[in-house]
């Protein structure tokens, strides 16, 4: 038997995207349901890196102190590690407003982080539906209908129903399916498919994050929790094809997706390979994509999108946990404002869209810009050449990825608990 549940607000997804604005939502007073899939903690395809400008964020949400308590070093330098290249130059800090007293970002596990998020989001009185999946939506009136069921092995009802006027597509764009916030997906030989993985006893500087560049891909190393060094990395699907075919034919027998990536970047990245000489793997590699870089709508018929469903950059800049935290906020910011009914709501749609743009377009168009020239032909060697005449423009690349650029909203009080 399936029970139901009415609720102001229903987020499919429980990443820092949904829980955030799930979070925010809460403590303004809205009765929220969370809908993850997922049982928590586990690992997602993700660089970790937060900068500094989301740490009040963080505050404003409640979760800075547990944030700092457990990230990893600051991240004072940038760097390209780029064939024989080792290169480096000074991160940009935040030397303004609330994010100043912090002044550099760090990096955090995915596991700890979006644990942290969603045990805030529920204690500020969001009902979690976990594991449990969002199978289908249709209107019902004023409201959206959200046929959930529990997944494998999860205990509680079958099915439920959650009724809401206002859903936030939070699931992230990876996944295709049947909800009409989903994307289709279709394989292409361009496209670039994300891996991740974390070692212990990495050589890596502490205060270090370096981009990587590699014949077919890009990717980027960091310290983050708990002495845990994480690499991720996307690679063009063709290359991944024949570097596995070309290592299979050596050795005769099958090569893993994971592996060949590995060592293709082992082999062909000076930089990477020392900081991992003595490492450690920590589990086993991640795999997800294709990544759909690109900007989409953000509001649907009463289906609000935010974090990557709404808009991603390549991964190349490190700024997807930014933009995933801060469009969470940016919606509930505008939720909070709208007027009632469906009008109001879409008004509040068109705001929260144009937000998303002034704020994450220049990022966007940035992370495209650098991940052409680094797989393009050549690309590789030429940004090196550049980079290694001029260092500081790694710092610049920084600087225009928005990672001094502050979250807006937070001076307002009028958007603080209600």
């Amino acid at each position: 038997m399936s029970r139901a549940s009415t609720h102001d607000a229903i987020v499919i997804g429980a990443g820092p995207a949904g829980s955030s604005a799930a979070l925010a939502l809460a403590q303004r007073g809205w009765a929220v349901a969370i809908v993850e899939k997922s049982a928590f903690p586990r690992r997602k395809v993700c660089g970790e890196y937060i900068s500094a400008s989301n740490l009040a964020l963080l505050d404003r949400l409640e979760i800075g102190d547990a944030w700092r308590a457990e990230a990893g070093p600051e991240i004072r330098r940038v760097g390209l590690f780029s064939g024989d290249a080792d290169i480096e130059a000074p991160m940009p800090g935040a030397r303004s407003g609330p994010a100043a007293k912090d002044g550099f970002g760090r990096a955090l596990g995915r596991d700890v982080l979006d644990t942290l998020l969603l045990d805030a989001a529920r204690a500020a009185g969001a009902e979690v539906f976990q594991p449990c999946r969002a199978v289908a939506i249709a209107r019902d009136g004023d409201c959206q209908v959200v046929q959930i069921q529990a997944t494998s092995g999860s205990s509680g009802d079958a099915e439920m129903i959650l009724r809401a006027p206002v859903i936030v597509a939070a699931h992230g764009s990876w996944e295709p399916g049947p909800l009409p916030s989903q994307l289709e997906k279709s394989s292409r030989p361009p496209d670039l498919l994300g891996f991740k993985a974390h070692f212990t006893n990495s050589s890596l500087p502490p205060d270090l994050m370096p981009l990587l560049t590699f014949p077919g891909g890009y990717g980027g190393m960091v310290l983050a929790d708990h002495g845990r060094m994480s690499i991720s990395c996307c690679i063009r699907r063709d290359m991944l094809t024949r570097l596995r075919a070309s290592l299979a034919a050596k050795r005769g027998g099958h090569v893993s997706a994971a592996e060949a990536v590995e060592l293709h970047i082992r082999t062909t990245c000076r930089g990477a390979r020392d900081a991992l000489e003595d490492a450690r793997r920590d589990g086993a590699w991640l795999a997800a994509g294709p990544i759909r870089p690109g900007i989409r709508a953000g509001y649907e018929c009463d289906i609000f999108r935010a974090g990557n469903i709404a808009g991603e950059s390549h991964p190349i800049i490190a700024e997807g946990i930014s933009m995933a935290l801060q469009s969470g906020w940016l919606l509930a910011q505008e939720l909070s404002q709208a007027a009632e009914g469906q009008a109001g709501r879409e008004a509040a749609g068109r705001r929260y869209e144009a937000a998303w743009r002034d704020l994450f377009s220049t990022r966007v168009l940035a992370a495209e810009g650098i991940a052409r020239l680094a797989l393009g032909p050549g690309g590789a060697a030429l940004m090196e050449a550049v980079v290694r005449n001029f260092p500081r423009a790694l710092t610049l690349g920084a600087r225009l990825s928005g990672k001094t650029k502050p979250v807006p909203g937070l001076a307002d009080r009028r958007l603080a608990r209600s």
